[in-house]
């Protein structure tokens, strides 16, 4: 890995600044958002006058909220919360409606998402310029937080989404329960780290975006005040280049292991440093005999509020074969690819990704923030020259919660895909999202 590679993860951290005990901007926000809602008391309400169980209430409502992979687009918590009387019991139905419309021109991305491996490289004179709308992200969830005296803390959560066939289908994103220290269920991987992604109204987002999702047993205790620490084991996604004369698959046998060590002050700032290995397996059917190659990754992550109006973000991440977890080379095969010097052998290559961000508000409920992000293929052996190289991306937007609860923002996205043979091309599009929760 190259120095230059590093430089754009030392630059961030440096932009991270020292830990403050001031109340950022998007903190003061957090909170009006936690006070906003209708708490519905099951049962005798006889407490609910006392200070003991406001602060039950309070700390019940943070939960909703505090989760160290909720991502910007997440759903806020639920305006309606049933809870009991003892307020040990929380439960929530909730959701959003989310709209967003765009328009591309110049030679228009083929996709909802702006995503720079998409970007054609001879673009069709019909689909120069391209106008749509899509209600993907449109959701609904159903949450319960409670305390037992067996088991301790646990929480249930299920969420589905209009994200499947033309942005309408309805289909599962989440569903995991977790008790105490944890998880089980369809979840984001250990592996990711969405709070450390910027704001964006493309539901895609930085090319270098690591977002997958897995059934998974994880594991993550809190150490002290500070530190928290996770490692799991996840079922495996791969993204495999075969051919079906040379090569073909072999069914995923071993589950993927994630790991992650994180410092954090405050609610929203952190550094964590996460890492996973992964059993990739091919049939090498000139010599009739499969081969297990391993593949691996590793992300440095940060989210901080430098000041009390500026939040930055990084994303670093850098591996061999775990371009299938997420980004532009999840679009296609690249977890192994061909070896051309060898027929019937497969190899695990190398990619490369970053993102910076920077937002700043001007007031808790409006801000604005821009970022930028590069992808890199890192192949060792000579591949097609019209194969990707490296894309970039970048955008600049702005959002306004304009209550609690309804949020719109407007957003430019440019980038730029550039092969193996060095030619290039650009791709803008302009969008804007209304999201209403509840």
């Amino acid at each position: 890995m190259k120095f230059s590679h590093l430089l754009p993860a030392t630059i961030a951290v440096m932009l991270s600044g020292a830990p403050v005990t001031a109340k950022s901007l998007v903190d003061i926000q957090h909170d009006s958002i936690v006070q906003s809602h209708k708490i519905i008391t099951i049962g005798d309400g006889h407490r609910s006058g006392t200070s003991a169980y406001a602060d039950s209430v309070r700390n019940l409502i943070e939960s909703f909220y505090y989760d160290q992979f909720r991502h910007f687009q997440d759903p806020e918590a639920p305006y309606f919360l049933f809870m009991s009387k003892d307020a040990k019991l929380a439960m929530g139905v909730g959701g959003a409606v989310r709209m967003r419309g765009y328009f591309d021109w110049d030679g228009a991305i083929p996709a909802s998402g702006f995503a720079p491996y998409l970007i054609p490289m001879q673009p069709n004179p019909a689909k120069m310029r391209h106008f749509d709308t899509t209600p993907a992200g449109t959701c609904l969830f159903f949450r319960v937080i409670g305390q037992n005296k067996a088991i301790g803390n646990y929480q249930i959560y299920i969420e589905a989404n209009f994200n499947g066939y033309q942005a309408r289908d309805f289909h599962l994103k989440k569903a995991y329960a977790i008790v105490n220290d944890f998880t089980i269920g369809y979840a984001n991987s250990t592996f990711s780290d969405p709070a450390a992604v910027p704001a964006t109204v493309d539901a895609q987002g930085p090319n270098n975006k690591l977002a997958n999702t897995a059934v998974l047993v994880r594991w993550m205790p809190r150490v002290k005040n500070n530190w928290v620490f996770a490692i799991s084991a996840e079922t495996p996604s791969t993204k495999i280049s075969t051919d079906d004369v040379n090569t073909e698959k072999v069914d995923n046998w071993i589950p993927d292991g994630a790991a992650f060590v994180q410092y954090e002050w405050g609610r929203t700032s952190h550094v964590r440093l996460s890492g996973i290995v992964r059993a990739l397996s091919y049939r090498d059917l000139i010599a009739k005999k499969n081969h297990y190659k391993t593949g691996w990754g590793l992300q440095l992550s940060s989210v901080a509020h430098p000041i009390d109006q500026l939040t930055t973000y990084i994303t670093a991440n850098y591996g061999h074969g775990y371009a299938g977890l997420g980004g532009d080379l999840l679009i296609g095969n690249y977890d192994l690819i061909p070896n051309p010097g060898k027929a019937g052998s497969l190899y695990a290559p190398a990619s490369f990704g970053w993102c910076l961000g920077v937002q700043y508000n001007i007031k808790p409920n409006l801000f604005l923030s821009t970022s930028f992000s590069q992808t890199r293929f890192l192949p060792k052996h000579a591949v097609a020259p019209d194969e990707y190289r490296h894309g970039i991306w970048g955008n600049v937007n702005v959002f306004w919660n304009m209550t609690a609860r309804m949020q719109v923002g407007a957003e430019f996205d440019y980038g730029r895909r550039t092969d193996m043979d060095g030619q290039s091309r650009w791709a803008k599009r302009v969008g804007a999202v209304a999201q209403f929760s509840f």
